[in-house]
């Protein structure tokens, strides 16, 4: 091409420019959020730019952008001129998510009591179904995921998209806690027993015992988080040691 022609080719928009670094942060977001969230880059992890960059094929401007959207969704912190970290969520904070979750799934059980369509409620027996299998192949893995996904469905049944925002944003920073607490094989019956007794109370229409049951069950949920990582001690007396116990 000629040096004429060449230079007549014009420079980006600044709008396009903008867009397509937005785009591409996006998509670094989403995987970086993927490695944290699947224990690839576990509580503690230090993100060091050079390495990540050169991993996901990207330059550090879309790299920084994610890093500060991941910070935003509570998942890394920046430490002054230490650099960026995946964060470690204490049991103090994980207790604080347990318990505005289980005023929120109250709220999602009444709801679908009230609302749920046939359909619908034929698509969460079968999750319970499939966590049932889970738990009888003693599968702590498979089984972790089936309860996020039922748990997750059901919010999202409820119809109330600030609502299924602001729990799936706090499930994700309750994740840094709960890889560490997940299920044994001598709890997963129990547990799905809990969700068989959530969709029992569901489909009966009584929107109190649904909302009850949801309500419990986050609440049993957080009694064997405690059990299995105590508070530490106000005077910083030595604590018991824990017991097996999880998610």
């Amino acid at each position: 091409m000629p040096l004429a022609a060449a230079a007549a080719v014009p420079a980006p928009h600044p709008t396009i420019t903008l867009l397509q670094t937005s785009s591409l942060s996006s998509v670094v977001q989403g995987e970086l959020e993927r490695m944290i969230l699947s224990g690839e880059l576990p509580p503690g992890e230090k993100l060091t730019e050079v390495a990540l960059a050169t991993r996901l094929g990207v330059s550090r401007g879309p790299l920084r952008e994610a890093f500060r959207m991941l910070e935003e969704a509570g998942l890394v912190r920046t430490e002054k001129n230490r650099g960026v970290f995946v964060r470690s969520l204490p049991v103090e904070e994980a207790i604080d998510i347990f318990d505005l979750r289980a005023t929120m799934e109250e709220f999602v059980g009444r709801r679908l009591a009230e609302t749920i369509a046939p359909a619908a409620l034929k698509e969460v027996r079968a999750l319970v179904e499939q966590m049932d299998q889970a738990a009888k192949a003693k599968d702590a893995h498979s089984y972790h995921l089936l309860n996020l996904r039922f748990h997750d469905r059901a919010v999202e049944l409820a119809g109330n998209a600030k609502l299924t925002a602001i729990y799936r944003k706090l499930i994700k920073e309750l994740s840094l806690f709960r890889r560490l607490n997940l299920a044994e094989a001598t709890l997963m019956p129990i547990s799905a027993n809990e969700h068989r007794q959530i969709v029992k109370a569901i489909a009966s229409g009584d929107a109190d015992l649904a909302g009850r049951a949801m309500f419990d069950h986050v609440m049993e949920s957080k009694a064997r988080t405690l059990k299995n990582h105590p508070r530490p001690a106000a005077d910083g007396a030595a604590q018991p040691a824990p017991e097996k116990a999880a998610r």
